[in-house]
């Protein structure tokens, strides 16, 4: 398994050509929680959460689990997984990969449809999906509101995604992303620590000093 598949998840994997256009109409209680979330995080100045990221392939042909973290603020963030990071400070993305000692820097595309971090916790469900609320579950003594989403590109790989939401707290609590391949990527929130001191603005650049012999790959 190799470990830009486990990041797809994270960073969803899903990137739009253009705009997609609506078709039918979304679920306003669906919508109403989504807001929510969304609300909730653009009213925070920092973010780490811990995640676990699974991935199930077609048939038990792949059955895989990671443990990261994520740092947000604002639009910048950072993922750490085994043998990763990936950093993004807005304006320049950096991609390093433990194993090889190298990193590969990349400008960011401001106009593209790529997923981030932050945009899974704001509105990016009201360009590209139809959603309907699918009830309520209990699970770890949490009370769980899932959405179904459905991509308006009938198109993509992507076929369905749905979203669990901690009804007290408002927080995404996991994501699973169905592929027509028949592959499952689900990304579970273990903890979220809202506007924690520790996320400082030198977090979300690619300081090379701090690895040694590093290889840069500059595809500015």
């Amino acid at each position: 398994m190799k470990k830009f598949v486990l990041t797809g998840l994270l960073l969803s994997g899903i990137v739009f050509s253009g705009m997609a256009q609506s078709r039918g109409a979304s679920d306003p209680k669906a919508k109403t929680i989504l807001d929510g979330v969304s609300s909730k995080f653009k009213s925070l100045k920092t973010v780490v959460a811990n995640f676990v990221l699974k991935v199930e392939g077609a048939n038990n042909s792949v059955n895989d689990s990671k443990k990261g973290t994520v740092y947000l603020k604002g639009a910048k963030y950072k993922v750490t997984l085994p043998g990763q990071e990936i950093i993004s400070d807005n304006k320049t993305s950096w991609t390093y990969a433990k194993d090889v000692n190298e990193v590969t820097i990349n400008n960011v595309d401001q106009s593209s449809g790529a997923m981030t971090p932050a945009k899974l916790f704001t509105n990016f469900y009201d360009k590209d999906y139809l959603y309907r609320l699918d009830g309520e579950s209990n699970e770890k003594g949490k009370v769980l509101q899932n959405i179904e989403m459905t991509p308006t590109d009938k198109s993509k790989n992507i076929f369905k995604v749905m979203v669990s939401v901690d009804k007290k707290n408002q927080n995404i609590a996991r994501m699973k992303v169905f592929e027509k391949n028949g592959n499952h990527y689900t990304y579970e929130i273990t903890s979220f620590t809202p506007n924690a001191a520790t996320v400082t603005d030198a977090i979300f650049t690619f300081d090379a000093k701090k690895y040694p012999g590093v290889e840069v790959v500059d595809l500015r």
